[in-house]
Protein backbone atom coordinates (compact mmCIF):
# COMPACT_ATOMS: atom_id res chain seq x y z
CA UNK A 1 0.00 0.00 0.00
CA UNK A 2 1.40 3.39 -1.33
CA UNK A 3 2.00 6.17 1.03
CA UNK A 4 -0.85 8.20 -0.33
CA UNK A 5 -3.35 5.16 0.32
CA UNK A 6 -2.51 4.92 3.85
CA UNK A 7 -3.51 8.06 4.40
CA UNK A 8 -6.53 8.16 2.91
CA UNK A 9 -7.33 5.11 5.04
CA UNK A 10 -6.15 6.70 7.97
CA UNK A 11 -8.32 9.67 7.39
CA UNK A 12 -11.13 7.32 6.51
CA UNK A 13 -10.94 5.79 10.05
CA UNK A 14 -10.68 9.15 11.59
CA UNK A 15 -13.45 10.14 10.02
CA UNK A 16 -15.53 6.63 10.83
CA UNK A 17 -14.81 7.02 14.33
CA UNK A 18 -15.74 10.76 14.88
CA UNK A 19 -18.87 10.33 13.68
CA UNK A 20 -18.42 12.80 10.45
CA UNK A 21 -22.14 12.28 9.21
CA UNK A 22 -23.75 13.38 12.94
CA UNK A 23 -20.83 15.51 13.17
CA UNK A 24 -22.14 17.75 10.59
CA UNK A 25 -25.29 18.25 11.92
CA UNK A 26 -24.03 19.33 15.27
CA UNK A 27 -21.99 22.13 12.99
CA UNK A 28 -24.94 22.82 10.80
CA UNK A 29 -27.38 23.78 14.38
CA UNK A 30 -24.03 25.57 15.29
CA UNK A 31 -23.27 28.04 12.16
CA UNK A 32 -27.75 28.49 12.80
CA UNK A 33 -27.46 29.62 16.33
CA UNK A 34 -24.35 31.58 15.15
CA UNK A 35 -25.88 33.44 12.03
CA UNK A 36 -29.28 33.89 13.96
CA UNK A 37 -27.62 35.61 17.32
CA UNK A 38 -25.00 38.03 15.06
CA UNK A 39 -28.09 38.51 12.75
CA UNK A 40 -25.86 38.23 9.92
CA UNK A 41 -23.74 40.88 11.16
CA UNK A 42 -20.88 37.87 12.00
CA UNK A 43 -17.63 37.43 10.07
CA UNK A 44 -16.78 35.00 7.98
CA UNK A 45 -13.79 34.13 9.80
CA UNK A 46 -14.88 34.25 13.64
CA UNK A 47 -17.98 31.98 11.62
CA UNK A 48 -15.42 29.24 10.59
CA UNK A 49 -13.02 29.31 13.15
CA UNK A 50 -16.41 28.55 15.80
CA UNK A 51 -17.46 25.49 13.06
CA UNK A 52 -13.95 24.57 12.70
CA UNK A 53 -13.36 24.39 16.73
CA UNK A 54 -16.82 23.04 17.21
CA UNK A 55 -16.17 20.17 14.84
CA UNK A 56 -13.39 18.74 16.15
CA UNK A 57 -14.92 19.05 19.65
CA UNK A 58 -17.53 16.90 18.37
CA UNK A 59 -15.00 14.67 17.03
CA UNK A 60 -13.05 14.27 19.88
CA UNK A 61 -16.41 12.91 21.90
CA UNK A 62 -17.30 10.54 19.36
CA UNK A 63 -13.58 8.77 19.83
CA UNK A 64 -13.71 8.90 23.31
CA UNK A 65 -17.23 7.53 23.15
CA UNK A 66 -16.31 4.91 21.03
CA UNK A 67 -12.74 3.95 22.93
CA UNK A 68 -15.30 3.83 26.28
CA UNK A 69 -17.78 1.42 24.38
CA UNK A 70 -15.69 -0.55 22.09
CA UNK A 71 -16.05 -3.91 24.09
CA UNK A 72 -20.35 -3.13 24.05
CA UNK A 73 -19.97 -2.04 19.97
CA UNK A 74 -18.52 -5.30 19.33
CA UNK A 75 -21.83 -7.16 20.29
CA UNK A 76 -23.74 -5.37 18.02
CA UNK A 77 -24.18 -5.87 14.15
CA UNK A 78 -24.89 -2.14 14.06
CA UNK A 79 -21.35 -1.44 15.36
CA UNK A 80 -19.07 -4.42 15.40
CA UNK A 81 -17.37 -3.13 11.90
CA UNK A 82 -16.44 -0.08 13.49
CA UNK A 83 -12.35 0.43 13.72
CA UNK A 84 -11.67 -0.26 17.50
CA UNK A 85 -14.25 -3.56 17.60
CA UNK A 86 -13.00 -4.49 14.07
CA UNK A 87 -9.28 -4.65 15.16
CA UNK A 88 -8.59 -1.93 12.41
CA UNK A 89 -7.86 0.68 14.69
CA UNK A 90 -5.34 0.42 17.54
CA UNK A 91 -7.00 2.08 20.51
CA UNK A 92 -4.07 3.70 21.57
CA UNK A 93 -4.49 5.61 18.41
CA UNK A 94 -7.92 6.33 18.92
CA UNK A 95 -6.83 8.09 22.40
CA UNK A 96 -4.42 9.62 20.30
CA UNK A 97 -7.17 10.87 18.34
CA UNK A 98 -9.76 11.72 20.70
CA UNK A 99 -7.36 13.59 22.56
CA UNK A 100 -5.70 15.44 19.65
CA UNK A 101 -9.45 16.63 18.48
CA UNK A 102 -10.75 17.51 21.82
CA UNK A 103 -8.24 19.81 22.70
CA UNK A 104 -7.11 21.39 19.45
CA UNK A 105 -11.43 22.19 19.62
CA UNK A 106 -11.28 23.77 22.85
CA UNK A 107 -8.09 25.62 22.45
CA UNK A 108 -9.27 27.00 19.13
CA UNK A 109 -12.54 28.35 20.62
CA UNK A 110 -10.82 29.72 23.58
CA UNK A 111 -8.05 31.67 21.37
CA UNK A 112 -10.26 32.62 18.69
CA UNK A 113 -13.63 32.74 19.45
CA UNK A 114 -14.31 33.03 23.16
CA UNK A 115 -13.77 31.34 26.31
CA UNK A 116 -17.73 31.13 27.23
CA UNK A 117 -18.07 29.06 23.78
CA UNK A 118 -14.66 27.27 24.55
CA UNK A 119 -15.92 25.73 27.89
CA UNK A 120 -19.42 24.76 26.32
CA UNK A 121 -17.94 22.87 23.93
CA UNK A 122 -15.30 21.18 26.92
CA UNK A 123 -18.87 20.61 28.86
CA UNK A 124 -19.91 19.01 26.05
CA UNK A 125 -17.10 16.76 25.96
CA UNK A 126 -17.11 16.15 29.20
CA UNK A 127 -20.59 15.52 29.58
CA UNK A 128 -20.83 13.23 27.04
CA UNK A 129 -18.17 11.15 27.78
CA UNK A 130 -18.22 11.10 31.38
CA UNK A 131 -21.89 11.13 32.23
CA UNK A 132 -24.09 10.11 28.53
CA UNK A 133 -21.86 6.91 27.59
CA UNK A 134 -21.81 5.10 31.59
CA UNK A 135 -25.59 5.88 31.84
CA UNK A 136 -26.18 4.08 28.76
CA UNK A 137 -25.85 0.39 30.29
CA UNK A 138 -27.41 1.51 33.66
CA UNK A 139 -30.89 3.40 32.85
CA UNK A 140 -32.78 4.52 29.90
CA UNK A 141 -33.01 8.10 31.52
CA UNK A 142 -29.60 8.38 29.06
CA UNK A 143 -31.50 9.46 26.14
CA UNK A 144 -32.60 12.87 27.95
CA UNK A 145 -29.47 13.54 29.08
CA UNK A 146 -27.88 12.54 25.38
CA UNK A 147 -30.39 15.73 24.60
CA UNK A 148 -28.80 17.81 26.28
CA UNK A 149 -25.90 17.68 24.96
CA UNK A 150 -26.94 16.88 21.50
CA UNK A 151 -29.00 20.56 21.98
CA UNK A 152 -25.88 22.64 22.80
CA UNK A 153 -24.33 22.94 19.65
CA UNK A 154 -26.92 26.20 18.46
CA UNK A 155 -26.27 27.75 22.15
CA UNK A 156 -21.95 27.09 21.17
CA UNK A 157 -23.03 29.10 18.18
CA UNK A 158 -25.10 31.64 19.60
CA UNK A 159 -22.54 32.78 22.21
CA UNK A 160 -19.42 32.48 19.58
CA UNK A 161 -20.57 35.80 18.45
CA UNK A 162 -22.88 37.25 21.75
CA UNK A 163 -20.42 36.56 24.39
CA UNK A 164 -23.04 35.18 26.84
CA UNK A 165 -26.92 33.02 26.96
CA UNK A 166 -29.41 34.93 26.08
CA UNK A 167 -33.29 33.72 25.69
CA UNK A 168 -32.78 33.61 21.76
CA UNK A 169 -30.03 31.00 23.03
CA UNK A 170 -32.18 28.63 25.46
CA UNK A 171 -34.82 28.21 22.75
CA UNK A 172 -32.52 27.07 20.21
CA UNK A 173 -31.47 24.63 22.68
CA UNK A 174 -35.21 23.51 23.94
CA UNK A 175 -36.17 23.11 19.95
CA UNK A 176 -33.25 21.23 19.62
CA UNK A 177 -33.39 18.82 23.12
CA UNK A 178 -37.25 17.89 22.06
CA UNK A 179 -36.34 17.21 18.26
CA UNK A 180 -33.58 14.94 19.98
CA UNK A 181 -36.58 12.48 21.69
CA UNK A 182 -38.68 11.34 19.19
CA UNK A 183 -35.68 10.95 16.19
CA UNK A 184 -33.61 8.59 19.06
CA UNK A 185 -36.60 6.97 20.12
CA UNK A 186 -37.45 5.90 16.66
CA UNK A 187 -33.61 4.93 16.02
CA UNK A 188 -33.38 2.91 19.61
CA UNK A 189 -36.89 1.30 18.29
CA UNK A 190 -35.59 0.11 15.13
CA UNK A 191 -32.33 -1.48 16.91
CA UNK A 192 -33.97 -2.28 19.69
CA UNK A 193 -32.62 -5.78 19.71
CA UNK A 194 -29.16 -4.92 18.59
CA UNK A 195 -29.50 -2.41 21.48
CA UNK A 196 -29.84 -5.35 24.04
CA UNK A 197 -27.41 -7.57 22.90
CA UNK A 198 -25.06 -5.04 23.46
CA UNK A 199 -26.29 -4.42 26.93
CA UNK A 200 -27.78 -1.22 26.38
CA UNK A 201 -30.45 0.47 28.35
CA UNK A 202 -32.45 2.66 25.90
CA UNK A 203 -35.80 2.50 26.48
CA UNK A 204 -37.17 0.57 23.23
CA UNK A 205 -34.88 -2.20 24.80
CA UNK A 206 -36.77 -2.09 28.26
CA UNK A 207 -40.04 -0.99 27.51
CA UNK A 208 -41.41 -4.47 25.90
CA UNK A 209 -44.48 -3.58 24.03
CA UNK A 210 -43.49 -0.10 23.18
CA UNK A 211 -46.43 1.92 24.17
CA UNK A 212 -44.23 4.11 26.50
CA UNK A 213 -41.68 4.55 23.80
CA UNK A 214 -44.20 5.34 21.50
CA UNK A 215 -46.61 8.13 23.86
CA UNK A 216 -43.24 9.63 24.60
CA UNK A 217 -42.26 10.41 21.03
CA UNK A 218 -45.62 11.97 19.81
CA UNK A 219 -45.67 13.84 22.83
CA UNK A 220 -42.03 15.80 21.95
CA UNK A 221 -43.13 16.18 18.74
CA UNK A 222 -46.01 17.75 19.22
CA UNK A 223 -44.15 19.68 21.66
CA UNK A 224 -41.87 21.82 19.32
CA UNK A 225 -45.21 23.27 17.86
CA UNK A 226 -44.80 25.80 20.75
CA UNK A 227 -41.63 26.11 20.89
CA UNK A 228 -40.91 27.15 16.98
CA UNK A 229 -44.04 29.79 17.92
CA UNK A 230 -41.70 30.85 20.69
CA UNK A 231 -38.69 32.05 17.58
CA UNK A 232 -41.51 34.30 15.92
CA UNK A 233 -42.60 35.80 19.21
CA UNK A 234 -38.96 36.11 20.48
CA UNK A 235 -38.63 38.00 16.93
CA UNK A 236 -35.69 35.64 15.91
CA UNK A 237 -37.63 35.19 12.48
CA UNK A 238 -40.62 36.03 10.93
CA UNK A 239 -44.37 35.54 9.94
CA UNK A 240 -42.92 33.10 6.66
CA UNK A 241 -40.62 30.92 9.29
CA UNK A 242 -43.45 30.63 11.54
CA UNK A 243 -45.65 29.10 8.78
CA UNK A 244 -43.40 27.10 7.77
CA UNK A 245 -42.19 25.99 10.81
CA UNK A 246 -46.08 24.90 11.85
CA UNK A 247 -46.13 23.06 8.63
CA UNK A 248 -42.92 21.07 9.40
CA UNK A 249 -43.99 20.54 12.80
CA UNK A 250 -47.89 19.49 12.04
CA UNK A 251 -46.39 17.13 9.19
CA UNK A 252 -43.52 15.68 11.97
CA UNK A 253 -46.39 14.72 14.50
CA UNK A 254 -48.35 13.06 11.87
CA UNK A 255 -45.60 10.95 11.23
CA UNK A 256 -44.96 10.18 14.52
CA UNK A 257 -49.06 8.89 14.71
CA UNK A 258 -48.64 5.54 12.84
CA UNK A 259 -45.75 4.71 15.26
CA UNK A 260 -47.67 5.30 18.45
CA UNK A 261 -50.70 3.55 16.84
CA UNK A 262 -48.52 0.23 15.59
CA UNK A 263 -45.00 0.27 16.87
CA UNK A 264 -43.31 -1.38 13.88
CA UNK A 265 -39.98 -1.22 12.11
CA UNK A 266 -41.45 0.77 9.42
CA UNK A 267 -43.07 3.44 11.23
CA UNK A 268 -40.13 3.63 13.63
CA UNK A 269 -38.43 4.34 10.29
CA UNK A 270 -40.67 6.76 8.71
CA UNK A 271 -40.07 8.61 11.97
CA UNK A 272 -36.42 8.73 11.98
CA UNK A 273 -36.50 9.72 8.14
CA UNK A 274 -39.33 12.52 9.07
CA UNK A 275 -37.03 13.85 11.90
CA UNK A 276 -33.76 14.16 9.50
CA UNK A 277 -35.66 15.76 7.27
CA UNK A 278 -37.31 18.68 9.34
CA UNK A 279 -34.41 19.87 11.84
CA UNK A 280 -32.49 20.88 8.17
CA UNK A 281 -35.71 22.27 6.54
CA UNK A 282 -36.64 24.26 10.39
CA UNK A 283 -33.15 25.77 11.12
CA UNK A 284 -32.97 26.76 7.00
CA UNK A 285 -36.22 28.37 7.12
CA UNK A 286 -35.15 30.38 10.87
CA UNK A 287 -32.58 31.71 9.26
CA UNK A 288 -33.43 32.74 5.74
CA UNK A 289 -36.47 34.87 7.45
CA UNK A 290 -34.08 36.78 9.77
CA UNK A 291 -34.58 40.94 8.63
CA UNK A 292 -32.89 40.18 5.42
CA UNK A 293 -31.87 44.29 5.75
CA UNK A 294 -29.00 42.87 8.50
CA UNK A 295 -28.31 39.28 6.73
CA UNK A 296 -28.40 40.45 3.00
CA UNK A 297 -24.24 41.34 2.20
CA UNK A 298 -23.32 40.85 5.94
CA UNK A 299 -20.34 38.12 5.37
CA UNK A 300 -19.76 39.62 1.26
CA UNK A 301 -19.03 43.26 0.23
CA UNK A 302 -20.59 46.38 1.90
CA UNK A 303 -22.41 45.39 5.32
CA UNK A 304 -25.87 47.56 5.49
CA UNK A 305 -25.68 50.31 7.83
CA UNK A 306 -28.34 48.59 10.04
CA UNK A 307 -25.61 45.33 10.03
CA UNK A 308 -22.79 47.78 11.08
CA UNK A 309 -25.01 49.32 13.59
CA UNK A 310 -26.05 46.01 15.30
CA UNK A 311 -22.44 44.51 15.04
CA UNK A 312 -21.16 48.09 16.75
CA UNK A 313 -24.12 47.36 19.72
CA UNK A 314 -23.59 43.87 19.86
CA UNK A 315 -19.67 43.17 19.16
CA UNK A 316 -18.44 39.28 19.36
CA UNK A 317 -16.28 38.71 23.03
CA UNK A 318 -13.33 37.60 21.47
CA UNK A 319 -11.33 36.73 24.96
Amino acid sequence: MTYANKARNELGMYLEMSKARLSAMVVFSTIAGYLLSSRGAGHLDHLLWTALGTALAAFGASIFNQILETELDAKMERTQDRPLPSGRMPRGRAQIYGWASSVAGVVLLATFVNLLTSALALAVILVYTLVYTPMKIRTSANTLVGAVVGAVPPVIGWTAYSGRIEIGALILFGILFTWQVPHFLALAWMYREDYARGGFQMLPAVDALGRFTARTALVYALALQPLTLMVYAEGLSGITFLIIAQALGLAFAVAALPFYRERTRLTARRLFLASIIYLPLLLISMVGDMDQRVFNGAFFGAEPQAAVALANSHPPDRQ
